[in-house]
């Protein structure tokens, strides 16, 4: 990869098969974001109490994880962090992981993302107006969209485009070791973490990882936080053994997933009989095409850990992508019926009873769909998937509107406007769906009106009815799935 990656489709949103959310993974070799419930709920689970730590509503702040081995993690502004996969995969241990995270924390704590946005209004603010549309599209479920908007634009990973100076760096490890203290942690973590890479301060800029271009490090910035750590009554606390077994578990299927199969044979033997290098081991046939052995090691897992909801998803994905769709049916319900309030694993489910086209399944289907978008509205596979189960009933009006809120979500403010007043002429006034349909106009026609004469006055325009309300800070299924 270049330093001009774009990103590109990775989301559960648009997964062209089975959207089982066991680890979506992009196509193409591009840069993209990555949805999965499992590590979803474990980012979180690492993050919600030090980001209250902080005075900061965990969900107002938003985290999503980019496909990308650079170590590297970065935040934007509306609250936004952004982990790369490979800093999740090069983290020792949970602590470590928890210190960046609440390293990030700090930035958006102390504000460093709005002074460092004003001093550097003309670069960064050029950068965020293309890429924001782009991110909104991609995070509405339309990655390939994004990443025509992206390609324009400045690689929205550049995060030394946001200037961080040495002064917020030792800011932000402050706040760091003090949320990590409230939290009853230790910061221990964050300091292995930067003594793991202290050779980076000695690097040419050009040859370091891209988060140590961004946050610079020092030997006093480090000597600071060693120093605050070591005042902390929880310096010598460890990391539980529920969250070593969550973060191994996490890194073992995102090497899965991402690493050639090859690569994970050789770092998960056969040998090795822990859960983690079952886990990695079933994913990587299942990528190898090896299809009977893939769901003869996930059975083995399903039957020491008959609960765990993510080994069920795992098997229906397999057995789906091997062209046994009525076959992943029963595990897909399962996993669903383990994780009842899962938004990925109700959107999943609900494409594999659409393509029954048994009545009943698709009823159950709209019903599941209908339940997910109340929760991300901004979901457009969502809002896809339910017009196909509209049509399906000949309910052409109700797949219109769909339809409508569809390219809403993209910011394709021409097609929502379409479709929403198609869907009118046919809709009955005083169901809400009518009056959605009508808000979605005038928005629509406001926007575009806007964008007309800032072109005619050669000013830029922002699409804010996608690109801000796409963000879905507080549409999560529970607390701990990412929108």
């Amino acid at each position: 990869m270049t330093a001009s990656r774009t990103f590109s489709t990775l989301m559960a949103r648009l997964f062209g098969g089975f959207m089982i959310a066991a680890l979506l993974v992009a196509q193409s070799q591009a840069q993209g974001l990555l949805r999965d419930t499992e590590i979803e709920e474990t980012l979180r689970e690492f993050s919600d109490p030090l980001l209250r730590a902080g005075g900061l509503s965990p969900r107002s702040v938003d985290i999503y994880l980019v496909n990308d081995p650079e170590l590297n993690a970065f935040v934007t502004r509306g609250q936004n962090i952004f982990l790369h996969s490979g800093l999740i995969l090069q983290a020792e241990t949970p602590n470590e992981l928890k210190g960046v995270i609440a390293h990030e924390a700090g930035h958006i704590v102390g504000g460093h993302i709005v002074r460092s946005d004003y001093g550097n209004r003309s670069a960064y603010g050029a950068m965020l107006l293309a890429a924001g549309v782009g991110l909104a599209a991609i995070l509405a479920g339309e990655g390939a969209a994004g990443a025509a908007i992206l390609g324009g634009a400045q690689q929205f990973g550049a995060v030394e485009a946001l200037a961080y100076s040495r002064v917020n760096e030792s800011s932000a490890d402050q706040y760091a070791a003090q949320f990590l203290e409230t939290t009853g942690q230790s910061g221990k973590g964050l300091i292995d973490f930067f003594d793991n890479f202290r050779v980076q301060e000695v690097l040419s800029y050009s040859r370091r990882y891209e988060y140590f271009r961004s946050h610079p490090l020092s030997a006093n910035r480090i000597d600071k936080l060693r120093e605050r750590v070591a005042e902390s009554p929880f310096v010598d606390v460890l990391d539980s053994d529920e969250d070593i077994e969550r973060h191994t578990m996490m890194q073992a299927k995102l090497r899965g997933f991402l690493d050639a199969p090859q690569m994970v044979f050789n770092r998960y033997p056969l040998t090795d009989k822990s859960l983690p290098a079952r886990y990695a081991r079933s994913v990587a046939l299942f990528r190898a095409a090896d299809m009977n052995s893939a769901i003869k090691e996930i059975d083995s897992l399903i039957e020491e850990q008959p609960e765990n909801p993510y080994f069920h998803e795992l098997k229906a994905q397999i057995l789906y992508e091997s062209g046994q769709r009525s076959a992943a049916l029963p595990s897909a319900e399962r996993a669903l019926e383990l994780k009842p309030d899962a938004i990925l694993l109700k959107v999943a489910l609900s494409q594999s009873l659409i393509e029954t086209q048994e009545d009943r399944q698709v009823e159950r289907a709209i019903t599941l769909l209908k339940s997910a978008l109340t929760v991300e509205p901004r979901y457009s596979h969502g809002w896809y998937l339910l017009s196909l189960a509209y049509g399906q009933q000949n309910q052409d009006a109700l797949a219109k509107y769909a339809s409508a809120e569809r390219f809403y979500s993209l910011g394709d403010l021409d097609s929502a406007r379409s479709f929403a007043g198609r869907a009118q002429q046919d809709l009955p006034r005083d169901i809400p769906q009518w009056r959605r349909a009508s808000d979605i106009i005038v928005v629509a026609e406001a926007q575009l009106d806007k964008k007309r004469r800032n072109q005619r006055r050669g000013k830029p325009f922002t699409v804010t009815s996608s690109s801000e309300q796409s963000t879905p800070s507080s549409r999560r299924a529970g607390s701990t799935s990412w929108p």
